[in-house]
């Protein structure tokens, strides 16, 4: 039987009505014959989520966290150039002193903000993390002897190293992906995605057989053209029937699986993300800014949580800008003055809805930038990096990690120019969130393929 002429059909049908729109928004289609039975874990009763905050472009933490003993703060300020380079004054920095060290460091002023989540004990630092295939020490880069990550220094690269947890090989999945793979049966039977990406499309929430629902920082969510009007109505229900055809096609009937729970989902979401009466939205009020609004929509999720019937859900945002080549000093002041407010409005929100130690919420980038200033008031690529935790369940008020020494040509510079060789692994960093949320042993490979390969799968830094 010739069946193109109802193809054609259907596919005018689909694009008048802007059903496709709204299902390329719940994500990618299941790798077909890649489907695994994982040790799985039943039912939650209790509720967690992650919260993935991307800064693209490659965050020069150098300036994000700063020695402020006159030693540190002395050798830091010569490599950036002094007051006429990339060096924060010191009197400006916002202190704060690692529980287990004892010698003060300091944030960049912009981040004043999350001051109060450090005071309070549920904010860390995880220092000198990056990209890593093995344990490496500076011998071993300089001979060869290991193997090192692909494409260093390179963005694209790199940033998909850091959302896949591989960096030794190309991969069409992320960890987050991977590790809502898992743990994909503690939701039980709710066909709601697990994770949404509030940030664009991501490496990091692509996984083997859950979908992604990606939802606008603004705005609704769901198909257009479509009202309350019986003749409306009657267009929807033909379109649901529709996707019910072609059931002797495992391709096509996917397809039609993606765009059903598409609609259907849209239809649980959107009046959560539009509302104008969540409890939660004056928390925002001095971060309406990119980032907040995207942690925002995240904060009416999990407000939702038992209307949505989550138990486990893993979100992904993103503020870019952080390619600090020039400029760099304005450009952190205008960035961080988003990061710090954003974040902090996030954890007093949490507080406010009682689920501070149920979320835990984490920065990456795509690698650190050189400690010494470049010309034009910037920096380059470099390597290992700084990052914050955050939440309820952090055991804060601490670094982890070690800290680099801020010596051009050092023990920790793979360079002349302060590029950090990583003393702890993304994927170190990700195995410990992984396992905070559920993850088992047995699984943990699958999440974090290489994670055997260093010492300590557990960073410490959740309870």
């Amino acid at each position: 039987m010739n069946r193109s002429p109802y193809i054609v059909t259907r596919r005018k049908f689909l694009l008048g009505s802007g059903a496709l729109a709204a299902s390329s928004a719940l994500g990618m289609l299941e790798n077909m014959g890649l489907m695994r039975a994982f040790a799985q874990a039943a039912p939650a009763s209790d509720y967690k989520a992650l919260v993935c905050v991307f800064l693209f472009g490659g965050n020069d933490a150098n300036n994000m966290i700063i020695p402020r003993d006159n030693a540190g703060y002395s050798q830091y300020a010569a490599a950036r150039g002094g007051s006429g380079g990339l060096a924060i004054a010191q009197s400006s920095l916002v202190p704060i002193d690692p529980k287990s060290l004892a010698t003060g460091y300091g944030m960049h002023p912009q981040l004043q903000p999350l001051k109060t989540v450090w005071d309070a004990g549920k904010l860390a630092v995880l220092c000198n993390v990056g990209t890593l295939v093995e344990p490496l020490s500076k011998a071993d880069y300089t001979s060869g002897a290991k193997v090192k990550p692909e494409q260093l220094f390179s963005h694209s690269d790199q940033q998909m190293q850091w959302q896949a947890s591989i960096s030794n090989d190309f991969s069409h999945t992320g960890w987050g992906g991977r590790l809502a793979d898992v743990i994909g049966k503690v939701n039980g039977a709710n066909t709601l995605p697990m994770i949404a990406s509030i940030g664009g499309a991501s490496l990091f929430s692509a996984g083997l057989t859950p979908r992604v629902i990606a939802l606008p920082v603004s705005g609704s969510f769901g198909l257009s053209g479509f009202t309350s009007s019986t003749a409306s109505q009657s267009r929807l229900k033909a379109l649901k029937d529709i996707l019910l055809l072609d059931s002797s096609s495992e391709l096509v009937r996917a397809a039609d699986d993606v765009m059903a729970q598409a609609i259907d989902a849209s239809s649980i979401i959107n009046p959560v993300i539009t509302s104008t009466t969540s409890s939660i939205t004056s928390v925002f009020a001095n971060a309406r800014n990119n980032l907040g609004n995207q942690l925002l929509q995240v904060a009416k999720l999990i407000e939702a949580r038992a209307a949505l019937g989550l138990k486990r859900q893993i979100f992904f945002v993103s503020l870019g800008g952080f390619d600090t080549h020039n400029n760099e000093i304005n450009t952190h002041d205008q960035l961080y003055g988003q990061l710090g407010p954003a974040l902090q409005a996030f954890y007093d929100a949490t507080v406010q809805l009682g689920v501070a130690e149920q979320v835990a919420t984490f920065t990456l980038s795509d690698f650190g930038r050189t400690l010494k200033a470049a010309s034009g008031g910037g920096s380059d690529h470099a390597w290992g990096n700084h990052h914050l935790i955050m939440g309820g369940a952090v055991k804060g008020g601490d670094f982890y990690g070690r800290f680099p020494s801020l010596v051009l040509g050092g023990p920790d510079d793979v360079s002349n120019e302060g590029r950090w060789l990583p003393t702890t692994s993304v994927d170190q960093y990700a195995a410990t969130l992984a396992t905070w949320l559920g993850v088992g042993a047995s699984d943990l490979s699958t999440v974090v393929p290489n994670i055997g390969r260093f010492a300590a799968s557990n960073l410490g830094f959740l309870s």
